[in-house]
């Protein structure tokens, strides 16, 4: 496969066994399991002022807006799995597509709701979390 894909390539290889198997998302839970992986966060700037999403313990959040993606997406590693999200869907689903056409052969489409990320955070979850990393790196 070359670098980059156009956008015919990458609409013709999104078949019913595509969708049907769930190759273009990534449940939360398992993005923020897989080591180094990155939730590119495209909400807005009011949306970003208004809540920021951290997740420290978990994985690296990188925040682009949707309309700074084709200046900024050097910054978004080719070699991580990245989660693309937003609060509809609309989106992290053009954004997913964009990255495509650009090469990225790890973007998924995270799930586009707060819920989906707070679930994870509950207490006994989040305890989980840091307990793993802690393993993690003590192996390291």
């Amino acid at each position: 496969m070359t670098a980059q894909h156009s956008l015919d390539e990458i609409i013709r290889r999104m078949t019913f066994e595509f969708f049907g198997s769930g190759r273009h998302k990534i449940e939360m839970e398992t993005l923020l399991a897989t080591q180094d992986a990155i939730l590119l966060d495209v909400r807005s700037r009011p949306e970003w002022e208004s809540l920021q999403i951290k997740l420290e313990h978990h994985i690296r959040v990188l925040w682009i807006p949707t309309e700074e993606i084709p200046d900024r997406y050097n910054e978004i590693p080719r070699d991580k799995t990245v989660g693309v999200f937003c609060t509809a869907g609309t989106r992290s689903t053009i954004v997913y597509i964009y990255l495509r056409t650009l090469g990225y052969e790890n973007v998924r489409i995270a799930p586009s709701s707060y819920d989906a990320i707070t679930s994870l955070l509950l207490p006994g979850k989040l305890y989980k979390a840091i307990g793993a990393r802690k393993t993690e790196q003590e192996r390291r």
